[in-house]
This record gives C-alpha cells, structure tokens and sequence, in this order.
C-alpha cells in the first residue's frame, strides 16, 4: 500500500490514478462530501490526468448490500465497466467502495464474501481517502456491510480488498461537521483502546495503537472546538489510519461487540454506540488488564484514568452518555445481549464475556 500524506493531497488523486489504470475510474461517495465540493476536486483532478471517470453518490450512513448492488449497478452501465475504484469519504464510502470491489470482481452477492479470503478472482486496483478521522478503513482490508433485510452487519475481507494507494489530506477534515467529527473521533479512539488490550494484540498492533491515542488525544478537542489548525487535522486523520492499521493486525472487543446491534436495531450512529459502552467496557476489562490501559493512557494524554478521560471526551464532545438519552428500551436489554454475544469482536475482549456479562454491561450504561 502507497500512502500519500499531507495538505491538498487530494489534487493528485489524478497521477496516483494514472499510476494504477488508463481505464475508466467509479468514484464511490456519499452527498455530503458532494455537497462539501470535495468530490468535485477528486473528479477534476482525474480529468486533469485524463481519465474517465463516473461517480456513485448514494452512500448511506451505515453501507447496506443494497447501497453495494446500487453501487455495481452504476459501474456496469458504463460499457465495459470501470477499472479502478474510488472511496471517498468516510468509513462507509470506503466499505461500500470495497463491496461493490467484490462484487464487480468477483460476482455473486456479498453474503458470499462473509468471513476472510472468499474473493477466487483478482480485484480491481483501488484508492481510499477518508474524509473524517474515524474508522481507518482505509488500512484494513475488510469491509462492514449490513444485510439489508436484517441490518445485521457482516464482515467482509481478503487481501485483494485492500487500497492500493491511500491519500491522507488533513485539510478535508474542515468542512466535517461537529458532530459527525465527534462520532467518529470517538471510533478512532475506541479501535485504539480496544485493539491495545485484546486477545490478539502484538507489539506491532500496541506500538500503532499508543501512537495512534497519542496523536487524537492531542488534536480532537481543538477539532471539536472548530478552531483547529492544519497540523491538528493531519495528525487526527494520522491518528485513525493508525487505528485503523492497529485493529487489521489485532482485533477489537466487548464495546463493538455491543455496539453493533445497537446500530441493528435502532440505527445508532455505530461512533455513538461505541462511545456509550466504551467506559463501561474499559471497567469491566480493567481488573485484568490495568497496567494495559495505564500505559496506554500515559502515552496518549499524561496518565489520568482511561474512562475518565474518555468520558470527559463525550461530555465536550455533546455525545450521549446513557443509552437512555438514545432511546433505547431497556426491555430489549437480553436480546441486544443476546446477539452482542455472537459478534466476533466479543470473543478478543480481554475478559471473558457471555450473554449475561454483555447484559451487564448494557445495564450498566442505561
């Protein structure tokens, strides 16, 4: 993977382009990075570079496998497909950019993709550049696409998935609104935390993890403030991809294990369900891995207690603390724990979890 860093990097989307393909480009967005202008500059500096290009717009907030057909669907109008994929967004462009990958690549539907590896066919060449600092999807080679009868969400990764370049431009980080920056931050910080701690940590995973804390804890209140400065916003968007690069070479635990069928069923912004287990989760786990999460958090921001921080970090960031205040049912408490319990994720959290453990942990942030 060629990673491309710094300010107004997306003006040479066009020879990055031009270096993988002479073919016809699919760019896959949402609209508010069209109404922010920012897929108009990917698009003319593809022209600049002469290439064809052609545009897929209709990117929910959490991609569904009929955002993914959509997706195909206009790629395969244009007479003998396209050649290279754009993800331009945040993590749901870029999953959705993925999927349609599998897709157009590889045929079938994307319940056959589920799991690692499924792809048998070479994938078509492509770029991710993220607009938010939250995901980090642009380092993992899995896309999270939901089944759209069941907003269930399935994980769907190969090798041949991953981007073959990624832009980094901190300047695109401007125009993101306030509160889908603190969603999101919430997200990078999360995949840190919890790709520190669990089960399939390495060194390699924790050195990007501390780096990855140490460079959103110094930037994301000056970015939700609005008056951060360039080099914030670069070290933010640094700051996810490391996440990011950390959770593809560990995995994650019991908060994104809860939040998902949160986002299932009630279709909570998956940053804020993240962000309302989290310091709960960060309790429950800190009997076993304390000096874990202590030398994490004197990296990041000088040693106080981690889910005090984090919850300081909701409180200046206006996101909910309670899941009350998102309108959950606490009578549906068993069957989100329930289905909490067959997520992948909970199986890596350092501390053995079940069904009821998870049920706990929801009680707990009701």
């Amino acid at each position: 993977m060629g990673v491309l860093v710094g300010s107004h990097t997306i003006d040479r989307l066009g020879d990055v382009a031009r270096g993988l393909t002479s073919g016809t480009v699919l760019v896959v967005t949402d609209e508010g990075v069209e109404r922010a202008g920012i897929a108009d500059r990917a698009r003319d500096s593809l022209q600049g570079a002469g290439l064809s290009h052609l545009s897929f717009s209709g990117v929910g907030q959490n991609p569904t496998t009929a955002h993914v057909a959509a997706g195909a669907a206009r790629a395969r109008e244009r007479d003998g497909g396209v050649d290279l994929i754009v993800g331009l967004g945040g993590g749901s462009a870029m999953d959705c950019a993925k999927g349609i990958n599998f897709l157009l690549s590889n045929g079938g539907r994307m319940e056959d993709f589920r799991g690692d590896g499924k792809a048998q066919k070479p994938m078509l060449p492509s770029i991710g550049i993220p607009t938010t600092a939250g995901t980090g999807s642009e380092a993992q080679r899995f896309a999270l696409i939901a089944q759209e009868e069941t907003n269930q969400k399935m994980a769907c990764g190969d090798e041949k998935a991953r981007f073959r370049s990624v832009i980094l431009d901190g300047e695109l980080l401007a125009s993101v609104p306030a509160e889908v920056a603190a969603a999101s931050g919430i997200d990078a910080v999360s995949h840190a935390v919890e790709s520190y701690v669990c089960t399939a940590a390495s060194p390699a995973s924790r050195l990007l993890a501390r780096q990855a804390l140490h460079s959103l804890a110094a930037s994301l209140e000056a970015q939700l403030r609005g008056d951060a400065l360039s080099r914030d916003r670069q070290r933010l968007l640094m700051g996810a991809h490391w996440a990011g690069a950390a959770i593809e070479r560990s995995m994650l635990g019991a908060a994104h294990a809860c939040a998902n069928p949160l986002t299932a069923r009630y279709h909570i912004v998956h940053g804020v369900a993240v962000g309302v287990m989290l310091p709960h989760v960060i309790a429950f786990n800190n009997e076993v891995v304390h000096g874990e999460y202590d030398a994490l958090m004197w990296a990041a921001a000088g040693g106080n207690p981690l889910a005090d921080w984090i919850g300081e970090f909701n409180g200046y960031a206006g996101l909910p603390r309670r899941l009350r205040e998102l309108e959950v049912d606490k009578a549906d408490l068993p069957a989100l724990a329930a289905e909490a319990a067959t997520q992948k994720t909970a199986a890596f959290n350092p501390r053995p979890v079940d069904a009821n453990v998870l049920q706990a942990l929801y009680e707990a942030a009701y």
